[in-house]
């Protein structure tokens, strides 16, 4: 909840309305007023309200029975109950209808303050909690609250109730397969099969019949009929992972597939039918292979339909701390050890370090620090060296002294900066590095050798 939480009291009472409004001003609150149960209701459904203060005798209706209806528009709304009836009967009542809390009339005004601070915190705390539910529902072993996968939670959302092929694009580690299985389970085909296949894996001659299947005498060593994955898949999902790598001829024969929606076992010419949503992805620049003739362009545009692209984690601002706890919560039960957290210097290596091999990388650092750990908490030594020996890339700030600036110096100390960044954001990989700096791969090469820059270098 940011900013100051907004109060609305409702009660008939002039004086006491003056009195509350001024008090809650001067402790921070914002504050908006009503006079009766039905303009207090029409408030609560025009304005963002945090905490409602109710009178329990109002001139249309009582208080008591204003409450449930309060609560039903609201379950998660904090209202503290203000009764002129010092008797503990219409206070209990007032609970039992919903009520974070009451105080009776004459109050105190560090009470009424101590209440509606106390309704406000539980109002945050319970509003945080259901946003990061409701970003985190479905989406299985994912964790982060930054900006960039917010984003791609919901796009995955959108995305996930249609039939459409879906393109998910990111370096290695980013947790593709974890994106495709939540599309899966978010989609009408949960309750069907997810079948992943690792096209890298398998050698080329043999992943068009895991593919499609093949029939007995095929080939040699086909001595059954065998289904392929698309009809094992069939009313779930495909997850076709480093979909680049895919021979020409294979591609070939996964458009007739997608374009189809059948697909023919190898030795076969019986066609069958198979109802199988196609999810796709790629480490690699898929639109530079389709440009350098090694990936079909209409094979491409079939499979990026939608096209999610998941963020690195280095550009995944704060997400580091959840991910480290919750990777420790995994490699605690998992190794039957109670490591309570991170040294400062330890935290502070995790999140400077630039991360090549993404959430990957990170979860085995964490498990390694875990089995590790001589205490309660990991320390910098327990960390793999390359977190302990690479810092953050530093950018150059020129400092304007009263004789000014060396200009050219200061342009090139930015530019050697920006160039080891785009390295240790491309692990390395000078034509990915060349691309995001928008140079050709031999301009980069020439500035990386005169500049003495070491490519493989994280900062």
């Amino acid at each position: 909840m940011a900013g100051a939480a907004t109060v609305l009291v409702i009660d008939d009472e002039p004086v006491l309305q003056d009195v509350l409004g001024s008090l809650l001003k001067s402790d921070g609150f914002d504050y908006q007023q009503a006079t009766t149960a039905a303009a207090g209701m029409r408030v609560l459904r025009e304005e963002e309200i945090d905490v409602v203060l109710l009178d329990l005798m109002l001139p249309d209706r009582s208080g008591l029975e204003l409450l449930p209806e309060i609560k039903a528009f609201d379950p998660h709304l904090p209202v503290v109950v203000i009764t002129a009836y010092s008797s503990v009967e219409s206070a209990i009542d007032a609970m039992r209808a919903g009520a974070f809390h009451y105080v009776p009339k004459p109050f105190k005004n560090e009470e009424v303050l101590n209440l509606v601070h106390r309704a406000a915190e539980r109002r945050a705390l319970l509003v945080e909690n259901l946003q990061l539910r409701n970003r985190l529902e479905g989406m299985g072993e994912m964790v982060g609250t930054s900006r960039r996968l917010e984003e791609v939670f919901e796009l995955m959302r959108r995305a996930a109730p249609a039939r459409s092929t879906i393109l998910i694009e990111g370096e290695s580690g980013t947790g593709k397969e974890l994106v495709a299985r939540a599309i899966h389970r978010l989609s009408s085909r949960g309750d069907g099969p997810f079948v992943p296949v690792h096209t890298s894996a398998i050698p080329a001659d043999l992943l068009e019949s895991t593919l499609f299947g093949h029939v007995k005498g095929a080939f040699t060593g086909a001595v059954n009929n065998r289904k392929g994955l698309f009809e094992a898949a069939h009313n779930g999902t495909l997850f076709l992972d480093e979909v680049g790598t895919i021979s020409a001829e294979t591609q070939t024969k996964l458009l007739r597939v997608i374009q189809e929606r059948e697909v023919r076992r190898v030795g076969s010419i019986e066609a069958k039918t198979v109802d199988t949503r196609l999810l796709a992805a790629t480490n690699t620049d898929l639109w530079g292979e389709v440009q350098a003739g090694n990936f079909r362009e209409d094979l491409y545009y079939r499979l990026n339909v939608i096209t999610i692209e998941l963020p690195p984690l280095r550009d995944r601002d704060g997400d580091i701390p959840l991910l480290t706890t919750h990777f420790l919560k995994i490699y605690n039960e998992e190794n039957q050890r109670e490591v309570e957290g991170f040294s400062p210097a330890a935290m502070d290596a995790l999140t400077g370090y630039c991360w090549p091999g993404n959430v990957r990388e990170l979860e085995n650092a964490v498990e390694r620090a875990v089995v590790l750990c001589r205490g309660d908490t990991i320390e910098l030594d327990e960390l793999p060296q390359a977190l302990r020996s690479e810092g953050p890339s530093t950018k150059p700030v020129a400092e304007f002294s009263p004789d000014g600036v060396d200009f050219r110096e200061t342009v090139a100390e930015y530019q050697e900066y920006l160039i080891r960044e785009a390295l240790c954001r491309s692990d390395g990989v000078q034509r990915r590095a060349a691309r995001m700096l928008k140079l050709s791969p031999t301009t980069l090469n020439e500035m990386i050798h005169r500049l003495g820059i070491d490519p493989a270098a994280k900062n």
